[in-house]
């Protein structure tokens, strides 16, 4: 039985074409289900009190550790689309490990909506010592999306949604690195930090010719529900369009909108306390924002000892993303892990998305294995309970091709002394900018200006601007003492020519000691 909202709009899609849109209609694949159907059942949910799903693993299953959860696959043959002549196929997470609630996966296509059922005979569980028997009414973990991006005799894996709110997604010739998240709720405030989850998904069924996937998807949480419609493109850079409408259940204290997690544990500018033979681990090395103001900012990537809360108000920004600038397999040295194919991953807000600001939270973390970092948007106005409140956005999956500034911009920062009669306790850092200078500032007897602050708890002793004439850039060296070793310090520096900017703004944390 179809709801009415969807019979409702097959009446206004024939009205459509009757209207003088017959072609278009007649072009599209008709669909049993839209957004405004996730929509009405998230207002519907955030109506009623939060209901916490009940948690029933086998223990066979709820013992498991990540390498012998990760045995566990979805045959072949079974795949969603298998036998179907379509560019994408879907396979499925079983429940497991730290993936104990279940999510409810549907198939969308022109005759209507049908729930893909948990199979446990579907799942080949490698060395693992499991009877599929026990394992019946169970429900999938997540799911994952195959497409071929790097061979067309090949569907490799795009997309993943698994966990929470979490999706991660891929592009040609990239590993696995950062995730992304539906929504993110008072991340890093001492009450605590409420995690969201995607509770059922809708996937609709592609056409032979189409090059996208349309996913659905019911999010729900204790203060939280929410609408979203992704638009997966996979190529060279693969796109997500997300569109989303949330309900608040209960105010919250922080709402943060086009969430990216991911990992720094030590690079270039941060020296591990370990003995690690290399040289950088991190899935991304720094923050980047193209403010609403035109100016774009790189704020470098840290470890700290401490947790660390900092971020960058605007109006209407022009993106904001993770990055992982440094793209070379000797920044890393690490043949298993492949730091350097990691994607970076850049928002681009749609419409206006008004004041706010971009929060950056980094975490201590004693190795590589978790993630540290988090980087949203957190709007001034949040809306009022039960109100939706719209917004969209489009994720890119990069790699050769980084989102950055037109001119210069920063490739590396290096934190540490070099030679020197006698230790004095000052600290040095030094910035390379590369990138699209000027013409007229790409010489050493026309260098541009070196513009440089520090914040009260520092104290500038020196700054050098020389040619780079390795990489054809700029390196600015600077040179200070802090002053209360408990208290961070704040920089800011970028190069102009002319009184006109030409670089973006390297804007650097020093973490307390």
């Amino acid at each position: 039985m179809l709801s009415r909202t969807v019979t409702t709009s097959r009446l206004v899609s024939r009205f459509a074409c009757v209207a003088g849109f017959l072609f278009s209609c007649l072009s599209a694949p008709a669909s049993a289900f839209d957004f405004q159907d996730v929509a009405q059942r998230a207002k519907q949910l955030a109506s009623e009190s939060f209901k916490k799903p009940d948690v029933a693993l086998p223990p066979e299953l709820r013992a498991l550790d990540y390498e012998h959860y990760h045995q566990i696959r979805y045959k072949k043959d079974r795949t969603l689309w298998h036998d179907a002549k379509v560019p994408f196929n879907v396979d499925f997470f079983p429940p497991g490990w730290h993936f104990d609630q279940p999510v409810k996966i549907n198939e969308v296509t022109a005759q209507g909506v049908r729930e893909v059922r948990f199979d446990p005979n579907d799942f080949d569980y490698g060395t693992n010592k499991i009877d599929p028997g026990k394992l019946r009414g169970l429900g999938f973990a997540g799911f994952r999306v195959r497409f071929p991006v790097n061979s067309a005799t090949h569907k490799d894996e795009v997309l993943s949604f698994l966990g929470a709110s979490y999706f991660r997604a891929l592009g040609k010739g990239q590993h696995y690195g950062l995730s992304a998240r539906g929504l993110a709720i008072d991340t890093a405030l001492g009450t605590g930090e409420e995690f969201p989850r995607f509770v059922e998904f809708w996937v609709l069924r592609p056409q032979p010719s189409d090059k996208q996937l349309i996913i659905y998807g019911l999010l729900d949480s204790p203060r939280a529900t929410g609408a979203y419609r992704f638009v997966l493109q996979p190529g060279v850079d693969t796109v997500m369009d997300v569109t989303a409408r949330l309900y608040l259940r209960s105010p919250v204290g922080k709402l943060g909108l086009a969430p990216l997690t991911s990992m720094f544990y030590f690079g270039r500018g941060q020296h591990p306390d370990s003995d690690d033979f290399r040289p950088s681990v991190h899935d991304s090395d720094g923050l980047s924002i193209h403010m609403g103001n035109d100016e774009w900012i790189w704020r470098p990537l840290s470890n700290p000892k401490r947790l660390l809360v900092t971020s960058f108000g605007t109006t209407n920004p022009f993106g904001f993303g993770l990055m992982q600038r440094e793209r070379d397999f000797s920044d890393y040295e690490d043949p298993v892990l492949r730091y350097e194919l990691r994607p970076s991953a850049w928002v681009e807000p749609k419409g206006q998305w008004g004041a706010g600001r971009v929060e950056l939270v980094q975490i201590p973390t004693p190795d590589e294995t978790n993630d540290n970092i988090v980087a949203y948007w957190v709007p001034d106005k949040q809306p009022a309970p039960k109100t939706a409140y719209d917004f969209s956005y489009r994720i890119l999956w990069q790699k050769n091709k980084d989102t950055r500034p037109p001119e210069l911009w920063v490739a590396q920062t290096l934190h540490g002394r070099g030679y020197t009669h006698a230790p004095d306790g000052s600290i040095s850092l030094a910035i390379d900018f590369a990138g699209n200078p000027p013409p007229d500032t790409n010489t050493a007897e026309l260098k541009p200006e070196a513009m440089v602050s520090v914040d009260a708890n520092g104290k500038l002793l020196e700054q050098k601007l020389i040619r780079n004439d390795a990489t054809g850039g700029w390196r600015l060296s600077l040179r200070l003492q802090r002053i209360d070793a408990n208290k961070p310090v704040e920089l800011r520096a970028s190069l102009r020519s002319d009184n006109k900017g030409i670089s973006e703004t390297w804007s650097y944390i020093l973490p307390p000691d």
